[in-house]
């Protein structure tokens, strides 16, 4: 069989990526133009974090449901449509004049963009032709991820000035055309249907000659004979959950604490997008590791720098210059022990028939604990109370980090690891 160079399937990597940075685009985006919205539309306080909360939960419902959708309906049409329906509630929350359809627009903006990740992630894992090109690829998608955070600040930054909810429009605008060029681009390209034949006709071929009985339950999967598959998901749950938490509260909540430490709002913004760049940066190199030997030794190195930067931010008592630090060093450690180890884990480590409906189950069941949290997230990192706050986050990372360990073992004992 002729071997074809990572560039020939590159492009399953850059369609699943802009998905990637859709999904934290509007999560950002909502997060960084929300003030916009209130002022602009009249809301109230209880309908911000409403419209805040219910755009969480809708990606959590996405993610839980997402999987069983594309079992039944067809891997390849939901990942060919799904950022249709994200461009219709991107759009009519552009347009929206009130709270009600503001609110209708983010929640299907939510599921479409919650569906689409765990389903992306599985196309290129399956279409991909070895487990080591498939870890460089769906790695590689968090770069996107990040990219959709850094696009989100510098579009909120630039509009920021301008009056009503007219820049909080504009910032979904962007959203609406990123979405409806990915739709057309998944449907139309000839170079998706060849690539996704070839995934097709080789997961075909491996059943066949798979001693394994293929089943498409997740129940039937996680409780049956073979406990190894239990014990994955467990580890990367817990794993994911502690870095969710995290990367969530900075997400969200990252210019509130800024501007509660006496910056302005300008400042914060503009210190967002620096933040961002580092964390971009550090995405694209270990996307290149990620399928080698070397990844568990960024994630190792990743996991003491997260650690550092919370114990950091106690130490400097919640001051401006101690949180700037601080998220400085997250960002570097962040993305070698976080979401592009979850993905590829997942990805690697169950049957293909249900990685779209796991992935989506740990997805989701993360957005939920993190829309919980979400609820008392201000209260605790207000300059009182911060450098408590940071300490058990600092026992956070060291519980994601036990877990990401055990996951590691876990890989070695049953020689899933490349």
């Amino acid at each position: 069989m002729e071997t074809k160079d990572i560039s020939y399937y590159r492009p399953l990597a850059y369609a699943a990526g802009i998905g990637s940075m859709l999904g934290s685009g509007i999560i950002v985006g909502l997060a960084a133009t929300i003030s916009v919205w209130q002022s602009g539309l009249g809301l109230t306080n209880g309908q911000v974090g409403i419209i805040s909360g219910a755009l969480t939960f809708a990606i959590a419902f996405g993610s839980l449901f997402g999987g069983r959708i594309a079992e039944s309906i067809g891997l390849i049409k939901v990942f060919n449509w799904i950022n249709l329906f994200y461009a219709i509630g991107a759009g009519i929350a552009v347009f929206a004049p009130n709270y009600i359809t503001l609110l209708i627009g983010v929640v299907i903006t939510g599921i479409a963009s919650g569906t689409d990740l765990p389903i992306s992630l599985t196309v290129v894992s399956r279409d991909s032709p070895d487990a080591k090109t498939s870890a460089k690829l769906v790695s590689s998608t968090q770069i996107f991820w990040q990219a959709g955070i850094f696009i989100s600040y510098i579009g909120a930054f630039a509009v920021s000035k301008m009056t009503g909810a007219t820049g909080a429009r504009i910032v979904f605008g962007l959203l609406v055309i990123f979405a409806i060029i990915t739709w057309l681009w998944r449907t139309m390209s000839s170079k998706f249907k060849e690539l996704h034949d070839e995934g097709t006709a080789r997961y075909e071929e491996n059943r066949k000659n798979s001693k394994e009985v293929a089943t498409k339950s997740v129940t039937k999967i996680l409780f049956g004979e073979n406990k190894k598959f239990l014990y994955f998901f467990i580890a990367i749950l817990i794993f994911y959950i502690g870095w969710n938490l995290l990367a969530n509260t900075w997400g969200q909540f990252q210019t509130f604490m800024m501007v509660k430490a006496n910056a302005s709002q300008s400042l914060a913004t503009g210190a967002g997008i620096v933040l961002n760049v580092i964390a971009l940066v550090v995405s694209a190199v270990f996307s290149s590791i990620a399928g080698s030997k070397y990844r568990n030794t960024g994630f190792v190195i990743g996991a003491v720098i997260m650690f550092l930067a919370m114990v950091g931010m106690t130490m400097g008592g919640g001051s401006l210059i101690a949180i700037i630090v601080a998220i400085g060093f997250y960002n570097i450690g962040s993305p070698m022990a976080g979401e592009a180890l979850y993905k590829v884990w997942t990805q690697e480590s169950f049957p293909v028939d249900v990685r779209s409906s796991i992935q989506g189950i740990i997805n989701g069941t993360s957005r939920v604990v993190c829309a919980l949290f979400a609820f008392v997230t201000p209260a605790l990192v207000l300059p009182g109370v911060i450098k408590i706050t940071m300490w058990c986050f600092a026992g956070v990372v060291v519980v994601s980090f036990i877990a990401g360990a055990i996951m590691i073992r876990l890989q070695r004992k049953y020689g899933i690891e490349k």
